[in-house]
């Protein structure tokens, strides 16, 4: 996972709101990537899930954008 940087990143950002202090997870987030704990693989896989949900990361258009001027009042 060390070469998709924005995998990695979502997994971080999973792993830190589920597991935000010692008392859920006993590692930071680089020492549970090292050893492979079970909370990192937890995050690998929700962060691949969501990418998987979320396509292939491009940005929604904004729906405002595409209305003419006079209906956005």
């Amino acid at each position: 996972m060390e070469h998709d940087l924005q995998l990695r990143a979502a997994a971080r950002a999973i792993y830190d709101a589920v597991y935000p202090s010692e008392d859920w997870a006993p590692v930071c987030f680089e020492q549970a990537e090292r050893l492979r704990t079970l909370h990192y693989r937890q995050a690998v896989d929700a962060a691949r899930q969501a990418r998987a949900l979320l396509g292939d990361g491009q940005v929604q258009p904004d729906l405002f954008a595409v209305l003419p001027a006079q209906a956005r009042g």
